[in-house]
């Protein structure tokens, strides 16, 4: 038909790039070929810790044997205790701790119900090694890193330590303030008087002398060179090894 024009796609697309070209740059919303960023705020960077009442870990109604306490900066273990509830006044334990570092055992008493620190001593297994000296030398054997303690820190669990042994080092903050033995240990008899013919396991005992220079009572029935097993609790003979 005379005077009709035809329109294609490819002459809108024409039109809109040419638009775009001549219009697009004063747009805010103009589209760059190149990356833009926006400028992002920057915040200062703070230290300050939001202040919260102390919360303790467990309170004078939690105290039992065994329990670690921080008492005056100082770690303590609970030793005994006892729940008093008198006729008149306010209830109250009544303890027995003892300083690991010091060693000095006393009697203290917390109000019910107080609210108390709980030390942080923890436990790794280390192996006695050997004696250096006036010093017993505790290797890790995984990393080969070696713990000394001196005779008084020992004590008298000296009398039941063994080179070999597997035994506790007890820390707080990065110290080791004591250790401890595992519970039975085998020892071997080096020294012990002959028993009397016809004697049983139920018929007496006699002092013996172990490798470590323990003495202990056994039934008459043990001899020099058995292995033993002893309760390094008490001190007393368990069985033959």
């Amino acid at each position: 038909m005379a005077g009709t024009s035809t329109f294609s796609a490819s002459s809108a697309y024409s039109i809109f790039r040419t638009s775009l070209s001549s219009s697009a740059k004063t747009s805010p919303f103009f589209l760059s070929s190149k990356p833009s960023f926006l400028p992002m705020p920057i915040f200062p960077k703070t230290h300050s810790r939001p202040s919260f009442p102390r919360i303790y870990a467990l309170s004078s109604n939690d105290i039992k044997v065994g329990t670690n306490i921080e008492v005056d900066g100082a770690p303590w273990r609970v030793l005994e205790f006892l729940h008093v509830k008198p006729g008149k006044g306010a209830a109250f334990v009544r303890t027995k701790i003892r300083n690991y570092i010091t060693g000095n055992t006393v009697e203290k008493t917390f109000r019910a119900g107080s609210g108390l620190e709980e030390a942080d001593v923890f436990k790794e297994t280390k192996q006695f090694t050997y004696k250096d000296g006036a010093q017993f030398v505790f290797m890790d054997l995984n990393t080969f890193e070696e713990h000394r303690l001196n005779e008084s820190d020992v004590g008298d669990k000296t009398k039941w330590l063994k080179e070999g042994m597997d035994c506790n080092l007890l820390f707080w903050k990065g110290k080791v303030i004591d250790f401890e033995l595992p519970i039975t240990v085998q020892l071997t008899v080096v020294d012990a008087d002959p028993g009397l013919k016809g004697d049983t396991a139920q018929g007496g005992s006699k002092p013996v002398t172990l490798d470590t220079g323990a003495v202990v009572n056994v039934p008459l029935f043990i001899n020099a060179g058995d292995e033993i097993l002893v309760d390094t609790r008490n001190g007393q003979y368990m069985s033959r090894a």
